[in-house]
């Protein structure tokens, strides 16, 4: 143990944390495995779909910049995830320093909140392009997404290092165990000896602002576009308009309908320690996932830029 002294408050810090994961589950290491895989088609998919928006001159758009940065923080968030988690359980290093365990929870949260701020801009998108569609390339320009990109990670990376930071301010007395699959937020200042009110108060507002607020905001563009598409007098221009939401509305299906489901769970029942965290691990592994697969078999403009590319390279190797 160590203490740190700070306005004659005195905080005892572990030199260590110890990341449990699953309690007596026989074969746990086949789902880390599993999880392995995920993690394989997770990186290929985003680098793929990263590539292919870099490539292709026709993506080169206010729209696809913020495709590009949900690709890169489902690729950061998963990387700042599975393979500590790999390691940890794998390769039994379970032990993790104080220091490098409140890292991991800033860049897994940080990630994974930049995915549900990025939702939240892409239904911006939408709502602009179908309810002012001649204003759109006005209102929805290069500079202005880039500037409301720089815009959240500054509000994520705020709130992260405070809630991260307020984690210094307790002291923990006695276990070093953390009952979860990586450095988990809320198991972390359940060890507390001391107050922890602080802690809970930052996680429910960090969750309410990253996280619920974000998902309200998506549901009313998704009533507002619900009503201009209404308005459509020819149905097969309505069809059209529907299409080009299709594939964000399966993102935001996909990223919040596990997340906000597992959390209402858990506050409304007892789940056991391994249920919860399959349930948790599966709800930050999936998402990251489908998000390239589902951008590629369902985006018009995407599976076109990929077939110009193939026949360019196929036509340059020709030439060669």
């Amino acid at each position: 143990m160590q203490s740190n002294s700070s306005a004659n408050v005195t905080f005892v810090r572990p030199a260590t944390f110890f990341i449990n994961g699953f309690s007596n589950m026989p074969h746990a290491k086949y789902y880390y495995v599993f999880v392995s895989l995920m993690y394989v088609v997770t990186v290929l998919g985003n680098l793929f779909i990263m590539c292919i928006i870099y490539l292709a001159r026709r993506l080169h758009t206010a729209k696809y910049i913020v495709v590009f940065h949900l690709a890169l923080s489902d690729l950061c968030g998963s990387s700042a995830l599975i393979p500590k988690l790999i390691d940890m359980f794998l390769f039994e290093h379970q032990e993790i320093s104080y220091e490098a365990c409140l890292m991991n929870m800033f860049f897994v949260y940080h990630f994974m909140n930049l995915q549900s701020l990025t939702l939240l801009v892409l239904a911006y998108d939408r709502l602009v392009a179908i309810c002012f569609p001649l204003q759109y390339h006005a209102i929805v320009t290069k500079t202005a997404m880039f500037r409301i990109i720089g815009v959240l990670w500054t509000f994520s990376v705020t709130f992260i290092v405070l809630m991260v930071s307020l984690i210094t301010r307790i002291s923990i007395c006695s276990s070093i165990v953390v009952n979860s699959y990586f450095c988990d937020h809320g198991p972390i200042y359940k060890l507390a000896c001391n107050d922890n009110t602080m802690n809970i108060i930052m996680a429910n507002i960090c969750f309410g602002l990253l996280v619920c607020m974000p998902l309200i905001l998506i549901i009313i563009s998704y009533f507002r576009i619900a009503l201009a598409l209404l308005k459509i007098a020819h149905g097969a221009e309505r069809i059209k308009a529907m299409k080009t939401c299709t594939s964000h509305f399966i993102l935001v299906a996909i990223f919040y309908i596990p997340l906000i489901g597992t959390n209402i769970a858990a506050l409304t029942t007892f789940i056991h320690l391994n249920a919860r965290i399959i349930n948790n691990s599966l709800t930050q592994i999936i998402p990251p996932m489908l998000n390239p697969i589902i951008y590629t078999l369902k985006t018009e403009e995407v599976m076109q830029s990929i077939k110009q590319l193939f026949k360019q390279s196929k036509v340059n190797t020709i030439q060669k």
